[in-house]
């Protein structure tokens, strides 16, 4: 059993905006693979879980993530190679995507709620950025704000392409993905 975490925040006001780019991740896999089980609230999160696969989606908002990544790697029992953490990043280009095996949280609060509560750097990750061509001065509006529809048009192949790493990573392990992806 793998997990796939992607982070965001709860909430309809959240729903599309820059910050939930892994919960965006999370629905687009389920859409792309007709992922037809229902949510379980558990473990601080929602679960969606095939015969190999979890998707969730933390309910603790970003800044509080690794109490639910925790509790449900706990839960399930899931080494941390085999958990993916996917997530918006503020210090990448708009729409670039990065893969990593292990490594720090950089500015990212909800990445480093993770690391913290792990106690570790080593767990996987997919990074897409969401940085303007200029980094704006308030980044907590930017990063709360909703994409433009020209913005969606050039993320969009980034969110497919972190799906085709999620389903090379269910199938393999994160030097894979990263060797394919990166």
């Amino acid at each position: 059993m793998k997990a796939v975490f992607g982070l965001g925040n709860p909430g309809l006001k959240y729903v599309l905006t820059r910050h939930n780019v892994g919960f965006q991740v999370i629905g687009l896999y389920r859409k792309i693979n007709r992922t037809r089980t229902r949510a379980v609230r558990t473990c601080l999160s929602l679960v969606y879980r095939t015969e190999d696969l979890l998707l969730v989606k933390p309910m603790t908002h970003m800044n509080a993530s690794g109490d639910g990544v925790k509790a449900v790697l706990e839960r399930f029992q899931i080494d941390y190679a085999d958990a993916l953490i996917v997530y918006d990043d503020l210090d990448l280009p708009f729409a670039k995507m990065k893969i990593l095996s292990k490594g720090g949280a950089g500015t990212h609060k909800g990445m480093a709620s993770v690391v913290t509560c792990l106690k570790s750097e080593e767990i996987p990750r997919i990074r897409i950025g969401i940085s303007g061509p200029i980094r704006p001065p308030d980044t907590i509006d930017y990063v709360l704000g909703r994409f433009t529809p020209d913005e969606w048009k050039e993320l969009f192949p980034a969110l497919r392409r972190a799906v085709e790493a999620i389903d090379t990573f269910r199938l393999s392990d994160i030097n894979t993905v990263m060797n394919k992806f990166n």
